[in-house]
């Protein structure tokens, strides 16, 4: 098979995870009916807190995680492969937690997990701080997943910043569709995510689709929303906007050989030093 229907869901999470499972399941339901194979949920789909004792207080391991586990029974009933964009697990100890994308079957089994790799430790010009790095631990490995109709590259977010990361997934890991759930900031969304995943696409020759959190949450932080779905040329082939929506993307996978084969970048890595100001002689 080399299309498929992806649907993108677009959440505005609370603190509140029943809240969120139950606008998890009647996005999801809606991909579904819209005749989806692949639905995409955003980043932190279970649960957004900024209060760390709060939070911590709410976070399970995987084998507790009620999200996860509505998730893998929807998935079951519907016959879809269900991407969740990602959860927090607590892992270790319990001190801190991964920010962990599940990629589920229709069988409702877990066929990868990906625990993101760059954390958010930054500080806006409009004085915002986030210290992703105070309550997670970060990844190391990136994982694709075969699916019946392509290999899927798994990043979250973060990750979109670093575009080794989806040179190497799309290169050395064989991906034809890059994932990127998100919950980008307002401020750097306007600034920068159309811009970011357009690229990404470009560079590797991919579909890129984007599934992100919206609006302002309960937590007070607003994110930007505009979900995206890419294809290999650059092209912007469905947006959301800052509501709480699901979008479809009809993914033909052979349009990925095709642009490969007329801007074959992949294959053009050339060994390089980096040199002293002046470079050669001429």
């Amino acid at each position: 098979m080399s299309t498929f229907r992806a649907a993108l869901v677009q959440m505005t999470a609370s603190r509140s995870v029943a809240d969120n499972v139950a606008a998890m399941d009647r996005l999801v339901r809606a991909a579904a009916a819209g005749g989806a194979t692949y639905v995409q949920t955003p980043e932190t789909t279970g649960i957004m807190d900024e209060d760390p004792q709060r939070l911590f207080a709410t976070l399970t391991d995987e084998a507790g995680d009620v999200t996860l586990a509505h998730g893998r029974r929807l998935a079951r009933e519907l016959g879809i492969h269900l991407h969740i964009g990602s959860l927090a697990i607590k892992v270790g100890d319990g001190a801190k937690a991964a920010n962990r994308a599940y990629v589920i079957t229709p069988s409702g089994e877990i066929a990868a997990r990906y625990d993101k790799i760059h954390l958010f430790d930054v500080q806006l010009a409009d004085g915002q701080v986030y210290r992703e790095s105070a309550r997670y631990v970060a990844g190391a490995e990136a994982v694709t997943v075969d699916l019946p109709f392509c290999r899927l590259g798994l990043t979250i977010c973060y990750d979109l910043r670093f575009p080794h990361l989806f040179r190497s997934l799309a290169k050395q890991g064989g991906a034809e569709v890059l994932t990127v759930p998100a919950a980008f900031t307002r401020p750097t969304g306007e600034a920068h995510w159309h811009t970011l995943l357009r690229a990404r696409a470009i560079e590797t020759g991919c579909w890129v689709l984007a599934a992100a959190q919206a609006g302002l949450h309960e937590n007070g932080r607003e994110t930007f929303g505009h979900s995206l779905a890419i294809d290999p040329w650059g092209r912007i082939v469905a947006e959301a906007g800052v509501e709480p929506a699901v979008i479809f993307a009809d993914v033909d996978v052979g349009e990925v050989a095709a642009v490969r084969g007329r801007v074959p970048s992949l294959s053009h890595d050339r060994p390089f030093a980096l040199g002293a100001s002046g470079g050669a002689a001429p």
